[in-house]
Formats: structure tokens, sequence, C-alpha cells
């Protein structure tokens, strides 16, 4: 690059307060980043040394390769802008030698329209940002705030995924199943992000806690995390909740509201259940994702949004747009990145933790220390969980209501996992009972009645180790006895 005066070469406004105002916009503040500008003017690397005081890291500069190159060798960079009108051949065999030994750097190309070839095969080989020539200090500003910002997300998320190790969850989410673990790996990526994200998952699975634990992972966790339940209200309704009205658009508009949309300001707005957005209003939220902007009911003027969109479903969205209940054009919107919440059945491993988790809470709502007895344990790790996560905390709910002290057993669980327990743990003999008619299957209750019978006259009515071989407590067998009205005698 030639070294032509400084106001032919490099964009910058001359007033001084203008340049300290575009500084001002991105201030990275943090001394121990460090980028290095390679380029051969001299004005260039002048205007790099105030720019390095105004954004608050550390820059240096090189004039030619070899010089970057011994900078390299000699202490950690973070960012490298390359000019590669120095030498397009020479700078792209850098870069390469750069991305194999520093793969965590990142690196900005600079160089003019004519050689936009070279920018080109820069990018394959690794490059993450471009810049044209000659170098603007304004674009050079962005490009280093965007390289920072880009860094800062990286370290965090790493930072966030080891934390993830040693740990029993994620914020308000619990499980160390490698259904879990995968969940945990793509909401570490996607909360320093601010792309859609369509998190589908059966009812009950905890939807709506992945979505706040992205949200409160993220750079914007300060700001609202707003939950919209799309099912809840009527399409005019929801359109005013959503993108607000103007004073005067219908009767009881006396005054001007804002909508959701904009009132998250910064923060996350959350569709839960979208599948059920009325097709009116999801036309709407598609002008709105791709304009980043709201047109109020009743008004003629546009608001910006700048709330990050995330959305989840029970229902399968491809084939709803496939027949036409979901708009295509909002499906694809949505659906940057899918996050998948495993059912509870596809992580039984979890259901301890998970148990474990909503006793405390019940714990410390109550100051009673809940526990589970074997019998319990047992019974919960053998259920399917239709309901998923939900289902599991209304089941303990009801089992600390119904106890009469700290120790919950079987009893105090509801029946439909008692009659599974019963289904799945007790072999029925090949021994039944004649049924009239035509041939019925057993309901679950005459399955386990005649369990018990048969196993405790296989022990010649020793109730006792009829109850250990049925894996259920005493208690519970004289209770099921009195429930089935079968009467047997013994001497225990």
């Amino acid at each position: 690059m030639s070294t032509t005066s400084f106001s032919s070469k490099v964009k910058m406004p001359c007033s001084r307060d203008f340049v300290e105002g575009e500084f001002s916009r991105g201030k990275i503040n943090s001394p121990e980043y460090r980028a290095l500008i390679v380029d051969a003017n001299p004005a260039i690397q002048s205007a790099c040394q105030d720019l390095s005081s105004k954004l608050g890291i550390s820059i240096h500069t090189a004039d030619s390769f070899a010089a970057a190159q011994k900078i390299l060798s000699r202490q950690h960079i973070d960012l490298v802008v390359l000019d590669l009108n120095l030498s397009e051949s020479e700078g792209l065999h850098l870069l390469e030698g750069m991305r194999a030994s520093h793969p965590e750097l990142s690196i900005v190309i600079a160089t003019a329209s004519a050689t936009v070839n070279g920018a080109v095969q820069a990018m394959r080989l690794g490059a993450s940002d471009f810049l044209a020539t000659p170098l603007a200090m304004g674009e050079l500003t962005e490009a280093l705030v965007r390289a920072s910002t880009r860094r800062s997300y990286d370290v965090q998320a790493k930072a966030l995924h080891q934390q993830l190790s040693t740990s029993s969850g994620m914020g308000a989410l619990i499980g160390r199943a490698p259904a879990m673990e995968k969940l945990y790996r793509i909401v570490s990526k996607v909360a320093f992000t601010t792309h859609p994200v369509l998190i589908l998952g059966a009812s009950g699975t905890g939807k709506e806690l992945v979505a706040r634990t992205i949200h409160n992972n993220g750079p914007n966790a300060n700001r609202p995390f707003v939950p919209i339940y799309c099912g809840a209200l009527t399409a005019e309704t929801m359109e005013r909740e959503l993108f607000g009205y103007a004073r005067g658009a219908f009767p009881e508009a006396t005054r001007a509201k804002a909508g959701l949309l904009v009132e998250a300001d910064g923060g996350t707005v959350f569709f839960d259940g979208v599948s059920e957005l009325p097709l009116e209003l999801q036309g709407k939220l598609v002008r709105v994702l791709h304009e980043r902007e709201v047109r109020p009911v009743g008004s003629k003027e546009t608001v910006p949004m700048h709330a990050r969109i995330l959305a989840s479903a029970e229902n399968n969205l491809a084939d709803m747009q496939q027949n036409g209940t979901f708009r295509r054009d909002l499906y694809f919107r949505l659906n940057v990145v899918n996050i998948n919440v495993p059912a509870l059945s596809e992580r039984r491993e979890d259901i301890p933790l998970l148990a474990n988790h909503v006793l405390r809470r019940i714990r410390q709502e109550t100051g009673i220390p809940y526990e589970l007895n074997t019998e319990a344990q047992k019974m919960l790790q053998a259920y399917n969980w239709p309901g998923n996560v939900r289902e599991l905390e209304s089941a303990l709910e009801r089992a600390c209501v119904m106890a009469s002290d700290p120790f919950l057993t079987a009893n105090e669980l509801p029946s439909q996992l008692q009659q599974h327990f019963f289904a799945e743990k007790m072999a029925v003999p090949a021994r039944t009972v004649a049924l009239p008619g035509a041939l019925r299957v057993a309901s679950i209750a005459e399955l386990e009645k005649q369990a018990i019978l048969n196993t405790i006259q296989q022990f010649r009515g020793d109730k006792l180790k009829a109850a250990r071989l049925l894996g259920i407590g005493k208690t519970t067998l004289y209770r099921k006895l009195k429930e089935y009205g079968i009467e047997i005698s013994s001497s225990n």
C-alpha cells in the first residue's frame, strides 16, 4: 500500500469532536484485548494509536508481513487487520499460517475492490470480516468492536459450558443425561447471539425454562423477558398487546400504548405456543422480524423493535406449514436455530435429580425435610411420565400434601403411578381367571389383583414374603388387599 497523504487514503472526519463521538459508540474498555493492524501507511498507523486510547484496547501496528510475524511470535494477539494490498499472495500465506498456529485469532482482511478474488479466498481460509480500502476509521472501529464482541461471547460460552460440566444442570434446567448435555451445548452457544430460536418439545418438558435460560445467560440478561402465550387471547386483543395502539384506534383507546414487542426494549420476547398464533398475526410478525419495526394499531408511523425473538411449539410446525395452517415464511424466520427439549422418558437417569430439586424447593417453602423412601423412588423410575417434568413436579407436590410425616412412601403418590408400577413389576402367572363371553384384555387393576393373589398363594399366605417379592411395603400390600376385598388368613 502506497504511503500517500492521510487525507486521500484515510477517509477520516476532520472534526475531533465528531471522531470522539464515533469512538464512544463502541467503547471496548478491555486493555487485555490486543489488536494488530498490518498496514504500511504511516497515517493509518498514527490514527490507530489514537484509536487505541479511544477504544480502551491495546493496538499494535506493523508496516510489513515480516514485522507482523515478529509481533505475533512475541506476544498474544486477539485480532489482526491484514492489508492484502501489500502483497496478496504473501498476505494469504501469512493468514493461513496464523490460522494454523493461532486458531482462536480473529482475522479481518482489508483489500481494494480490484483484489476481490483475494478477499474471497481469505474468507475461505478463515478470515472473519472484510474491510474495503482505503480504510475509514469508522469502519475500522466497528470491525474492532464486532471482533471484540465475538471474542467475548466465545469466552463466555466456553465458560458456561465448563460450568455445566461440574453442575447438575443449567439455570433452572436440571439433568445430566446425554440428551440434556446436548441441549446445554446448544443453549450455551445461542445465548450469546441475537438469532431467533425455535424451541420444540412435548407439553411439560420445560420449553419456557429453556427460553429463560437462553435469556438469562446472554448479554442482555438485565433487560426484560416477556412471555406471550399465543393461544390465550383473541386475534384482535393479541394484535393490540403485541404491536400497541394509537390513541383513538378503537373506542376504548383513550391514550396511546406501546406494544410488548417495543416494551421489551433490548430484551427477549418469547412466543409460547407460536403454532396457536392466528394466521393474520403470523403475517404481521413476519414483517416485524424482517423490518425490525412495529406499526401500532391505528397509527401510520412505525416504531423500532430491538427485542430478540424466541418461540416454542409442541406441534410439528414443518407439517403445519405444509398444510397451510402455519405460514412458511414465518417458519423459516423463526427456525434459524431449533432446539429439541427431550421428554422425561428419554432421560430417566435424571428423575432422582429432578425429584430432589423439587423436594428441596418444597422444603424451603414449608420447612419440612421431605424424603422419598426406596419404594417411592422405584415407582418414580418405573413410570413413563407422559406429562414430563411438569407431571413429576405435580406428583411430588401431591405426595407432600398427602403425607403425614416427612418420609414419602408409594402410598402418597398418584394412583396412576402405582398402577403402572404393578403392571411393570409384577409377573402375572399363566393361570388366569376365566372371563365370561368374548375374550377381553384385563385392566391394570385386574392384573394387579391377580398378581397379588398368586404371589400370596405361592408363599402360602405369608404376606411379608409376598410383599418383598412384589417389591412393595407390607402396608401397601394390606391397603391393596383391602381395596380388592381380598381376605387371606395367615400368621402375619
